[in-house]
């Protein structure tokens, strides 16, 4: 099959557009696609699994901000208006929690009985981010959000455990209030902070080896700014080793009909 070329602005792309160019097999990060427009993890788990991950959420809202929740069986949400099986630009398929594959789309392990939680995403802060001026430099450098396990566990819920995963972003010293201020007004999307400065404050022993994504650079006078990521229900999946789930590739996310607008608070 011929793959689309990745569009020369991506940030000017409808989010319908968007999701064709993934559904015909586009496989990029979507940091930056669609401005103006909300980003979204994917997390589908049997149905007999889906009230335990909502408490999980519920008891960890900070990482796990449910945007939207299907039916079982349901493949798109009232949030999106596509194919969750396909229009996303890579996949995660898990068994007994380790991931087996990651394929471009899912629909020939879809199944009836899965329950979709649609789990906001700091994307959708970096356009207010970039027109306040504040770098964002996985953007810039045309690469993955650098995103880490921490130390820190999540409250636990019915089956599922794991810990906080949190992602990162350089941030010049003199904007990092800037950066915070910007971001807590996205609380449907991780909101603001929940680490700046030292890494090991969170487990982390070295940033230059992500667990998910891409390093980025830290140059002089930046400082690490870490915020909650809705990476966190993978790893609780495989922390808790449910018999079948399926999620997005980190970074490769659900680019939503939502203004990233409708999440922000005064």
């Amino acid at each position: 099959m011929h793959r689309p070329a990745a569009p020369t602005d991506p940030a000017a792309l409808a989010p319908g557009d968007a999701r064709a160019l993934f559904r015909a097999g586009l496989t990029v990060p979507t940091s930056g696609y669609a401005a103006g427009y909300a980003q979204a993890n994917l997390i589908a788990l049997p149905r007999d699994l889906a009230f335990d991950f909502l408490l999980f959420a519920q008891r960890n809202p900070k990482s796990c901000p449910v945007l939207d929740v299907t039916e079982p069986g349901e493949t798109a949400a009232s949030i999106f208006d596509g194919d969750l099986r396909t229009d996303l630009p890579a996949y995660r398929v898990y068994v007994d929690g380790v991931c087996v594959d990651e394929p471009a789309d899912v629909r020939d392990v879809w199944r009836d009985d899965l329950v979709a939680f649609l789990i906001g995403c700091s994307f959708t802060f970096e356009t207010p981010l970039l027109e306040a001026g504040v770098p964002v430099r996985h953007i810039e450098a045309g690469t993955n959000v650098a995103m880490y396990r921490t130390d820190r566990p999540c409250r636990p819920a019915g089956r599922l455990s794991g810990p906080l995963v949190v992602s990162m972003r350089p941030i010049p010293a003199d904007r990092v209030a800037d950066a915070v201020r910007i971001t807590s007004r996205y609380p449907a999307v991780h909101g603001a902070p929940v680490h700046v400065g030292d890494p090991a404050a969170l487990g982390i022993t070295d940033l230059a080896r992500p667990d998910f994504g891409d390093p980025v650079e830290v140059r002089p006078g930046e400082i690490p700014v870490f915020w909650a990521c809705g990476v966190t229900p993978q790893a609780a999946v495989m922390a808790s080793a449910p018999a079948f789930a399926i999620s997005h590739a980190p970074g490769h996310m659900a680019v939503t009909d939502a203004r990233d607008t409708a999440y922000q608070v005064p």
